[in-house]
């Protein structure tokens, strides 16, 4: 199975990890969904289609949805409160570019987390919510969010409110249209839209930034 494979049809490997590991694939969501929210060197994991996918079995009766939906919230607001911590104690560094020596910071990449210190800069403490629907992006914000001294109490309210709003979108997605014929059976273009779409505000803030700066 290559990551390629993996990504573009989670949809059937998931239904193969409920044949094999039965009630596990739960805590084997949540390890995904923590991994990808809190573990900063570990952006590619399959966030928004590994939710949509979960939705559509979740439809079947094959996984409960409550319970899905309970550990795929805690999951993503355990993983940023991580990587939050993580930004609070090496984040300064990384984002200044400073002690490039460091261990951490061969394991960081440098131009994702400068894109998403960006975003931090332009959105504020809002970032920590819009960058959950931000592929690459919801990894590195949370980190981003600890390195700038975010008000800890302030964090955790966005960070809650990101993690119902992302985990109940996208799950809900999945559940509702996850299984009708179309979307079925061409779900690797459906992974690959969710992704478009995801990356799409970005994409216009950069263009209008970009025409901004030549009409200068």
């Amino acid at each position: 199975m290559t990551v390629v494979d993996f990504l573009l049809h989670f949809d059937r490997h998931l239904l193969d990890f409920i044949a094999s590991y039965g009630a596990w694939v739960y805590a084997i969501l949540f390890g995904i969904v923590f991994a990808e929210t809190g573990v900063v060197v570990a952006p590619f994991l399959p966030g928004d289609s590994l939710l949509f996918a979960t939705g559509a079995v979740c439809a079947t009766g094959a996984l409960s949805t409550p319970l899905a939906a309970t550990l795929l919230t805690l999951a993503a607001i355990a993983g940023d409160g991580v990587n939050y911590a993580a930004g609070r104690f090496v984040g300064p560094k990384a984002i200044s570019g400073a002690d490039r020596s460091a261990p951490w910071h061969r394991l960081l990449n440098q131009r994702h987390l400068d894109r998403a210190h960006a975003f931090f800069e332009q959105y504020g403490g809002k970032a920590v919510v819009l960058g959950r629907f931000v592929p690459i992006v919801r990894t590195f914000v949370p980190f981003v969010a600890g390195a700038a001294g975010m008000h800890y109490a302030t964090f955790v309210f966005y960070n809650v409110t990101g993690a119902i709003a992302w985990v109940g979108l996208c799950l809900g997605a999945g559940w509702m249209f996850g299984n009708v014929p179309a979307v079925r059976n061409n779900f690797s273009l459906v992974t690959i839209g969710i992704v478009l779409v995801s990356i799409l505000p970005m994409l216009i803030e950069l263009v209008r930034g970009r025409m901004g700066r030549a009409s200068i």
